[in-house]
């Protein structure tokens, strides 16, 4: 088995090197790549873009480099800005999400609108989808738009929408088809946050930080146009976006950073009289999670190749949000344990390492098992759609003259 690349990606390799000593120094500080990104970062973001180290096979007419693809290139530039410990293009909401949205379903004018300014980082988003009583069954949402002179007009709540506060745009689904069976009657529209009648107010999560918010619509004016696909079919453009959240927060490659960032910790880390690295338990879970890295990376390729060959992924493709969100928190516990004591330390201790990142991670991380679809939800993905397993049953309702039984005997029992 020849497992070299061979001359053409060994110079690729070389080309990807020294752009990185000759221009890394101008990479941000992970911080500064956050929901709305420092002048650093979007500064870095065209760069990369200009060499073609993000939004690589983007065509150029809507912002990216309009490279050919290719999987080995793809890896080769992952591998060395991991390996060199500089990021890569920003990812978020906006970019890894909405962007391939777009340019699967969005109009040309949608396109040329907006891919080219959200790649860039000068336009950021925030998602619209869930709500008080529609999580996991998101198909349930309540959040309403009529029609009125030409224009949707939305009312309704969404909670847990990331970087609300931040964003300048929003996806969000909405129900325009009241009549309709629940997954025919929605529509995904895109407007900005500044229209009046939205008021976002921040939830602070236990990382002490307000990552989330819930966001109120009250007479929002929406133009017509604005809508991806057609009135009533937002479910099946919800879930081409949920397809590319779940490959977002399962990234391969943040991964693999996070790992190499745990190996250096550990490194330098002391345990008693020697290394975090050195000591046998500690070192058999690093190996483990070196294992289990290795194998999202190349599950990674699998699902990459599928994309070209115009193949669907299956079960590849299904295990990674679920399987890589546990695997980042597993990651940040290790090195909290790798700590010891200084481990739990956050929030301006002066002994606190990297600005107390590895604590902030453990918490949010946490989150983002449920976040996206809980664990629960993807167990059932899994189960249903890779291995056809007969769906979760679900309990009759009961005819109305049983409810109403029941209701008059828990009102006789209360009075009695």
């Amino acid at each position: 088995m020849d497992l070299e690349y061979g001359p053409e990606y060994d110079a690729f390799c070389e080309e990807v090197r020294q752009f990185l000593k000759t221009y890394g120094n101008r990479a941000p500080a992970e911080q500064g790549r956050a929901a709305r990104p420092c002048p650093e970062a979007v500064e870095w973001q065209k760069l990369l873009i200009e060499h073609g180290y993000t939004a690589r096979t983007i065509p150029t007419e809507y912002g990216g480099y309009g490279a050919e693809p290719d999987i080995l290139k793809s890896r080769i530039i992952a591998e060395e800005f991991a390996r060199a410990g500089i990021p890569g293009g920003l990812a978020n909401q906006g970019i890894s999400m909405l962007v391939p949205t777009l340019l699967e379903l969005g109009t040309e004018a949608q396109k040329r609108q907006w891919v080219e300014p959200t790649l860039k980082g000068e336009v950021v988003w925030c998602q619209g989808y869930s709500e008080p009583g529609a999580g996991s069954d998101l198909a349930s949402l309540k959040t309403s738009a009529r029609i009125e002179n030409g224009e949707f007009v939305i009312n309704g709540q969404k909670i847990w929408t990331s970087t609300a506060k931040q964003a300048d745009m929003i996806f969000c689904l909405v129900r325009t088809e009241p009549d309709a069976p629940k997954h025919g009657g929605i529509s995904y529209l895109i407007f900005s946050m500044d229209t009046p009648g939205i008021e976002v107010r921040p939830l602070k999560t236990m990382t002490g930080h307000a990552e989330f918010n819930e966001t109120f619509f009250t007479d929002v004016r929406v133009p017509m146009d604005q809508i991806v696909g057609q009135r009533g079919q937002g479910w099946f453009v919800a879930n081409a976006t949920l397809g590319h959240e779940r490959g977002m927060l399962g990234d391969p490659d943040a991964l693999e950073n996070r790992f190499q960032a745990l190996v250096k910790l550990m490194q330098k880390e002391r345990v008693g009289q020697g290394r975090a690295i050195d000591n046998a338990v500690l070192r058999d879970r690093l190996a483990a999670l070196q294992a289990e890295v290795a194998a999202m990376k190349y599950n990674g390729m699998r699902i990459l190749s599928d994309n070209l060959k115009g193949e669907p992924g299956g079960m590849a493709k299904l295990i990674v949000k679920l399987q890589s969100c546990e695997l980042a928190h597993q990651i940040s516990a290790l090195a909290i344990d790798a700590m010891g004591e200084i481990g739990i330390l956050y929030h301006g201790s002066n002994r606190e390492r990297e600005g107390g990142a590895w604590q902030w991670n453990y918490m949010f991380q946490l989150g983002l098992i449920i976040g996206g679809g809980t664990a629960q939800i993807q167990k059932n993905i899994i189960a249903e759609r890779g291995l056809d397993m007969p769906r979760e049953p679900k309990l009759a309702k009961p005819a109305p003259a049983e409810q109403g039984a029941a209701v008059a005997a828990r009102q006789k029992q209360g009075a009695a």
